[in-house]
Parts: C-alpha cells; structure tokens; sequence
C-alpha cells in the first residue's frame, strides 16, 4: 500500500539541497505503486509531480499536490543480435548504474556520457548530452504512463522531439507522463568518439594509443571528477545554463567585436558558444554573492556554499545573465527544471 506523507521537506532530495514543501509525498517503488499514486490523485484531484535523482531540478516555492520519488529498480538485456543489443532501464535506476551494466556487457555507445547524475527516467527528458553524443543518439524506445489515465504508451525518437537538452516531456507533454522504462541500441563494436574536451588529450597523455571501453571511461571520469565539484561536497544540480545555439547571422555579429569566442558548428545550422566562456569573460567564473557562486573550475556549475535559499540563487543568476546579456547580446538558458 502506498504510504502517503504531509508537508514533506524535498531538500534533501535534490543535489542543490534547496527545496520547499510537497503537500503529499510518497516513494514508489513497482509500477503497482505508480497506479495507486494515480487513483489516489485522480480521486482527490490533486498533481502529480516526478522526483527523480534531484541533480538537474531548483525548487523554489511549496508544491500543492503528490510528488512521487522513483525508485523503480531494474536492468535488462532485452534483445541481442550480431551487430547490436538492446538494453532497458526502470526509470528509478542511477544512470552511472545503467551505463556501468552496459560496459560491462562490453556495449558501445553510453561510455560518454559516464557519470552523469541523475536518473534513467530523466535522461531523456533532458536529452542528456556530453562530449559529442547525446541520449538520442542511441535512444530506441521507452514506456511511459499516463498521469491522468494510467495507460501506458511507448515513445520513439520522433515522438520525443529531441533537440538539444529538450524534449516533448520539458514542453507540449510536460508533467503529463512518468517514464517508466528507456532501451537504448548499442553496438558491439567500437565506435568511439574522442573528439570532444580533452579525452584524446588525456589518452595520449596516459600513452594509449588504441584505446578500448574501459580506457575511455576512466578517462572521461578523471576528465569529470577534475573539472565538476561531487555534489555530496559541494551542493550543486551540474550545469546550470544551456550552451548557447545561435544562428550564423548572429554568431557573425559577434565575432566581429570578439574574434577568438569558441565555436562548433550543429547538425541544425546553428552555431553553438560554450556558456561557460560567456560566463567567465563577464567575470562570474568563480564569484559568490552569498552562499551561492559558480564553481572556480567549471563556470557552468553554481553551487550552494552555505544553505542557499531558492531566491538568492534566483537573484543571483538573474545578475548573471544580465552581465552576459549586456556584454555580448545574447540570453542564457537555464538547463535545469525550474519548479
């Protein structure tokens, strides 16, 4: 039976360690559970809203409605051929879990995207991304549940509408499903990408020259853990604003007044700026207002130093992007859920 609780602190769920207040709180664990949260809603009409692992979410005001915490657990090889193998995930899994289940299956195609916190069922919500692959790049299927009715659905890659760290679920879907699985396609033979920051860099360095699986994960863990502060050390969600994707008009525009400003050209046409750069040719690498900084190693992460309060990092970032807004004309995103 699904063991309900009020007033329940949601801080201490997040990596921000910022939160207010569920009116109704519950963890569930089957999909048994999810069905009963959704009658019990339904019947007394009140929200549901999703928790997973909490590192890409700042909640900033009280929810009025259930917020489920998913800890739906599960791994599987699901289909094997020749050349590829399809491989599912409950959403409740720690997403190091699942890409650690598929390299030790000696699988292509996650080993980038190593260490990112969170959960399986958030990733594609996100499209989550690093070092030149993304989520979609290997997404298969996934299941998900309607929060209204109870039925399941399954999602292609079209019908996610992945662009970067977006999806239908951030947008025209928002808050109206719970993923409850996620089966990627991955190889059996290598295809690395190594492009991207410094794991060739750090490859050469270590004198592997023919690099396997195992060699590119521990790379790009080092290459992590040296530039992203722990969480469970200091307070943070990861990345907190988007890179930038603007058009080559405007990136032209720009280049004219800063000629050495980093660039890579997008499969869209686009022109993606790193918003770290931004961030740190405005002076914001490294400050603190407060309790609440960006990180003097990655401008990208802000951090709660010292029991920050939802506002104060709101204020603070508003700061922030008024000085890039200002400096180079151009509007930062913010990449986490904002509730």
């Amino acid at each position: 039976m699904l063991k309900l609780e009020k007033n329940k602190n949601l801080a201490p769920y997040t990596t921000l360690k910022i939160g207010s207040t569920a009116e109704f709180f519950a963890v569930i664990k089957s999909l048994e559970d999810l069905q009963e949260a959704i009658v019990w809603a339904r019947n007394n009409k009140k929200t549901i809203w999703i928790l997973g692992g909490g590192s890409n979410v700042l909640i900033t005001a009280p929810f009025k409605g259930l917020v489920l915490k998913n800890e739906i657990k599960g791994l599987e090889l699901v289909k094997k051929t020749a050349d590829y193998v399809l491989v599912e995930g409950k959403s409740g899994e720690i997403w190091t879990k699942f890409v650690n289940f598929t390299i030790k299956h000696n699988l292509y195609g996650l080993e980038n995207l190593f260490l990112i916190y969170g959960t399986v069922g958030a990733a594609p919500v996100q499209n989550i991304g690093a070092y030149g692959v993304e989520l979609k790049d290997v997404f298969y299927h996934l299941k998900a549940i309607d929060l209204k009715t109870g039925h399941e659905k399954i999602f292609s890659a079209r019908d996610c509408d992945f662009s970067y760290r977006n999806s239908i679920f951030k947008k025209k879907l928002k808050g109206q499903y719970f993923i409850y699985s996620l089966t990627v396609k991955l190889k059996r033979q290598a295809e690395f990408k190594l492009d991207y920051g410094s794991i060739r860099e750090e490859l050469a360095g270590k004198n592997i020259i023919n690099p396997n699986l195992r060699d590119v994960v521990k790379v790009i863990e080092y290459i992590r853990n040296s530039k992203l502060p722990n969480p469970t050390v200091f307070p943070n969600a990861g990345s907190f604003f988007k890179n930038l994707e603007i058009s080559p008009v405007k990136f032209k525009q720009i280049l004219k007044k800063y000629p050495n400003i980093p660039n890579f050209k997008t499969d869209s046409n686009k022109i993606k700026i790193p918003a770290g750069w931004l961030i740190e040719q405005v002076g914001f690498k490294g400050k603190r207002l407060g309790p609440v900084g960006m990180h003097d190693q990655q401008a990208l992460v802000l951090i709660n130093y010292n029991q920050a309060s939802a506002r104060q990092v709101l204020n603070f970032t508003k700061k922030l992007k008024a000085a890039v807004k200002k400096k180079f004309g151009i509007n930062l995103e913010e990449e986490l859920n904002i509730l």
